[in-house]
């Protein structure tokens, strides 16, 4: 009842009504237009199931379950669920409590399958209908309603009821009115009012009257006002009845269009979508049985690849089992990835992997072994390259990158086994040693010199043809290496270019799915095969992304696997580049991940250029390791001082054959090795010490036995001494005894002068011959050699001085006196040695690098030290003549006869000196010794007359003196070569004043 207060009456007009309201005629032909299907609520229930959208005939048709009720027909009484009596309290969280706090809040957006409703759509309608509303409002006008009319009439009854309804208890009234209550219902029936013994009797039969007449008068004034109440509303309720029934009309009308039309669709659906959709679904199962077909034989080849490891394994095919064993794994990653029955393989290749390094590693080291310790009568320089570089390869993939150590170590034996064999075959050709009792560093001391250097001859073209294969070893390792590093370069670059092609081939198929072209379907993922012994190894591919390229990449896959894994070993294993080939189309063949962990395992260009610049670090090792061992060899020998006690030409033969085989590993190496040359140089320094100390020893065993005379020249040295002068500046090869039968000469001839000598001169000459030609042998020891000899220099200037100026050779030789033809012969000897220090000084001037300049100042001290010794000598005999002309002229008298015997004596001791000087000494320097001699006798003769007193005053004194000087001066003028001698005297006479 209370919903029926808040309705209006509607207006009804049907055909010839007179009710007084216009009904808007329908209109057959627009009927089915304002018709729309009913669409069905989905379902809010959470757990009821949806459908995915993959699924074409999951949920329930609407068209063949039509007539059958199901889970879909259900709906939800929204208003009965918001007016909810249980609820104590409207909760405002009804909506967002299950489906969120933004449920509520959410701004909801258009469907874009509705159209856009504005006012221009009504105006067609509104047009039609202005007319008709217009009558409307002027009926509702005219025409006033029945109950305005009757208002008082109304208010009346309606009072009157409200009097009569409140005779009714209020207790009926009450909203929580229920007989079940015990209160109400003794309240409603008072059974107070009957007895309960005795019966009923008469009272009470007549208050049960009384009750159910007050009962049925209740009943009959509510009856009658709700009588009245219909009265009033009947127009309304018949309004409502009629509009129902029209409804009903309409809603069977509409019922029996949607039957039709539901015919019709399930006629379409059995006639045209059946059977397509039956035969996608085949498809899609078709799809699938393929899929699972293609997985089954994935597990079948992944099952045996331990058995295909172990086959290769087998032959040596480390490459091809370590690409095995890498694909299998990125299979079970990828594609094989949650299978029950594999969760063990992925660890069993891991230790597979381990045991590949390990056996790789022992195969390197078993391969270094028999390389470098083969017979060198072997001409191949390179043992099996095609194992060698499949070792390195796989090696390098494993990123055991320490393999050169072990090549190291391997060649530092194969470097003491060099030696070991060289000297033991060197001593079973010598009778006189015992191998089995001496030890061998003792062995080669047993030596001679001769058998020595031929076994180190033999060492050393043992260790050039070492390095030889060690270079082609090493060149093979390195070119393995900078391939690996070209080939990662390369496939770096054909990365990024496949990616920018990619993106760019992306960006081509989204313009042709805008503009209506055929576009990918992103379904499936295409697997590519890689064939080996009838077994497929696939990877995944990305599903839609590699599609383009399935079929290339799978054909150089395929092709690439079966190089790697074919029978052929040597052929299939070993080319690095074929391997790498197969390494770049696997990685650049798999998803993102797979060729992350292809770049984790093969090394960085980083660690590839370190690993190639160690191995010409290990051949640099190579050549130092061939010196250190040749270094052991001279130092054992040298350990008893053999080596110091070696002739000049055998040091000189081994210091040529140190040099020569230093050269070439030089050459061959690139390394310039100085552990050889440093101990030859040590061994050099001594027997340098030893040379000089046995030259000086020599010379100093001459210079005490020298008496300093003048001595005959071989013609030998007349020889020695022109070759000199024609600038070979080293000793002449011995000519056979009586070859030549010449005389020796008086005197030695160097550029045009005659030098009369000493023999222990001649033999200093050919002492620095002997050490220049020291220097062209050895060159390493220039400077040692230059030292030494200015230290032989200054000891015979230092010797010859003290033996003649200092007069040593009175007790050392047992001279009685030291004459000045000693003097004089001495003093022409070190003009001699003074002429060839600068011939000797340019000699070692080639020989010295521009740094070692600074050591050529020895050469001028010697100059200084024999040009004061020369000077010194002159002094001396001029002193001799001094003391002379003091001793005689301190007892010379100015009286007859003349010439005095005084000045007689002075002019004989001058012949003396000229005859013992002049075949000596040069004539400038004789002349230039009388003039010294000759201004010390003006000047004791001054000083005489001085004492005298005799002046020139052209006395009888002074006539006298006059006489004895004209004596002197016709003397001394009258020797050899001194005719021209100015000898000045008037100078003796003092200047008047």
């Amino acid at each position: 009842m209370s919903s029926n207060q808040g309705s209006s009456p509607i207006p009804q007009s049907s055909g010839g009504t007179s009710d007084g309201l216009f009904r808007k005629p329908r209109d057959p032909s627009m009927a089915p237009r304002h018709y729309r299907t009913p669409r069905s609520l989905p379902d809010v229930c959470p757990k009821e199931p949806t459908g995915e959208g993959r699924g074409l005939c999951d949920g329930p048709s609407v068209v063949a379950d039509q007539h059958r009720w199901t889970v879909y027909n259900s709906k939800v009484n929204l208003p009965a669920a918001l007016n909810d009596p249980r609820l104590a309290k409207r909760e405002s969280d009804f909506f967002t409590k299950t489906w969120g706090l933004d449920f509520t809040e959410t701004d909801v957006m258009p469907s874009f399958y509705l159209p856009n409703i504005s006012r221009e759509h009504f105006s067609s309608y509104l047009q039609e209908t202005a007319q008709r509303e217009k009558i409307h409002e002027r009926c509702k006008n005219i025409c006033l309603n029945k109950d305005d009319l009757s208002v008082p009439t109304i208010t009346n009854n309606h009072d009157k009821a409200r009097a009569e309804l409140e005779q009714v208890p209020k207790i009926f009234m009450k909203p929580e009115f229920v007989l079940n209550d015990p209160a109400t219902f003794n309240a409603v029936l008072p059974w107070s009012h009957f007895s309960v013994a005795g019966g009923m009797n008469s009272r009470d039969v007549a208050s049960s009257r009384l009750l159910q007449e007050k009962l049925s008068h209740y009943l009959d004034v509510v009856e009658v006002s709700i009588a009245r109440q219909i009265s009033l509303r009947s127009e309304a309720f018949f309004h409502a009845m009629s509009s129902q029934h029209e409804l009903q009309d309409r809603l069977r009308e509409t019922a029996d269009a949607v039957a039709k039309l539901r015919a019709s669709t399930a006629a379409i659906d059995r006639v045209m979508c059946r059977g397509p959709l039956r035969a996608l679904r085949d498809t899609l199962t078709r799809n699938n049985c393929i899929k699972l077909h293609n997985k089954l034989k994935l597990m079948a080849a992944v099952h045996q690849t331990q058995p295909t490891v172990q086959l290769l394994l087998s032959t040596s095919e480390f490459v091809g089992a370590l690409e095995l064993i890498a694909t299998t794994k990125e299979v079970l990653q990828q594609e094989l990835q949650g299978i029950h029955s594999f969760r063990h393989l992925a660890s069993q290749l891991c230790e597979m992997e381990r045991l590949i390094d390990k056996m790789m590693v022992a195969d390197f080291s078993t391969y270094t072994q028999s390389d470098l310790n083969r017979a060198f009568e072997e001409d191949r320089q390179v043992l099996e390259k095609d194992r060698l570089q499949s070792l390195v390869f796989g090696l390098l993939r494993q990123r055991k990158l320490d393999f050169l150590d072990i090549y190291s170590e391997e060649m530092i034996r194969a470097a003491k086994n060099i030696v070991r064999q060289c000297v033991v075959k060197s001593v079973l050709q010598i009778s006189e040693i015992d191998a089995d009792t001496v030890k061998l560093h003792e062995q080669m001391r047993l030596m001679t010199f001769h058998q020595w250097f031929d076994l180190l001859l033999d060492i050393f073209e043992h260790f050039i043809l070492f390095l030889k294969r060690i270079k082609a070893t090493l060149s093979v390792i390195r070119n393995v290496v900078l391939e690996v590093l070209d080939s990662s370069q390369r496939s770096r670059l054909a990365d990024v270019s496949l990616a920018t092609n990619h993106s760019d081939g992306r960006t081509n198929e989204d313009e042709e799915d805008e503009s209506g072209g055929p576009a990918l379907h992103s379904g499936e993922a295409e697997l590519a095969y890689l064939t080996h012994e009838g077994l497929f190894i696939s990877d995944a591919l990305n599903e839609a992304e590699q599609r383009s390229n399935a079929a290339a990449h799978a054909q150089l896959r395929a092709q690439t696997h079966m190089e790697t894994c074919g029978s052929d070993s040597a052929s299939a294993t070993t080319e690095s580049s074929s391997s790498r080939e197969h390494n770049s189309n696997t990685t650049s063949s798999l998803p993102i991940g797979g060729a992350a962990v292809i770049e984790d395992v093969m090394p960085s260009d980083l660690e590839l250029s370190r690993v190639a610049n160690n191995v010409q670090e290990l051949l640099y090792t190579a050549s130092d390791v061939s010196h250190d061992r040749c270094v052991k060899v001279l130092m054992t020998r040298a350990k008893d001082g053999s080596l110091e006690r070696l002739s000049s030409s055998e040091f000189v033969c081994l210091s040529q054959a140190v040099e020569s085989f230093a050269r070439d590993t030089e050459e061959l190496c690139g390394r310039r090795s100085m552990s050889l040359r440093g101990a030859l140089q040590s061994q050099a320094n001594r027997f340098v010490q030893r040379f000089h100390e046995e030259r000086k020893t020599k010379l100093s065993l001459l210079l005490d036995n020298e008496r300093w005379k003048q001595a005959e020249v071989p013609a030998e040295f007349q020889d020695l001494v022109d070759s000199i002068a024609d600038g070979r500046i080293t000793l002449p090869e011995r000519k056979p005894t009586g070859s030549e039968d010449r005389k020796p000469s008086e005197f030695l001839c160097v550029d045009g002068q005659k030098y009369a000598v000493v023999g222990t001169v001649l033999l200093l000459i050919r002492m620095f011959l002997e050490y220049c030609q020291c220097v062209n042998d050895i060159p390493s020891i220039t400077t040692d050699i230059l030292t030494r000899l200015a230290d032989q220099l200054k000891h015979f200037n230092s010797c010859s001085c003290q033996l003649v100026l200092g007069a040593g050779a009175l007790q050392v030789v047992g001279l009685k006196t030291i004459t000045t033809r000693n003097l004089a012969l001495a003093s022409r000897c070190l003009q001699l040695v003074l002429h060839y220090i600068p011939v000797i000084r340019a000699h070692f001037e080639t020989r010295l690098q521009p740094r070692q300049y600074s050591i050529l100042r020895h050469f001028d001290h010697i100059t200084k030290d024999y040009n004061d010794h020369i000077a010194e000598i002159s002094a001396k005999l001029v002193a001799i003549m001094d003391s002379m002309f003091e001793k005689a002229l301190s007892k010379y008298e100015v009286k007859a006869p003349m010439p005095s015997a005084c000045l007689r004596n002075v002019c004989k001791q001058m012949a003396k000196m000229h005859e013992a000087i002049y075949e000596l000494l040069p004539e400038e320097q004789t002349q230039m010794l009388f003039l010294r001699i000759n201004a010390s006798f003006k000047l004791h003769l001054k000083r005489q007359l001085a004492r005298l007193g005799v002046v020139n005053d052209g006395g009888p004194q002074y006539g006298l003196v006059m006489v004895d000087v004209a004596f002197y001066s016709e003397n001394v003028q009258a020797l050899r070569s001194l005719e021209h001698l100015d000898l000045n005297m008037p100078e003796t006479w003092e200047q008047k004043r």
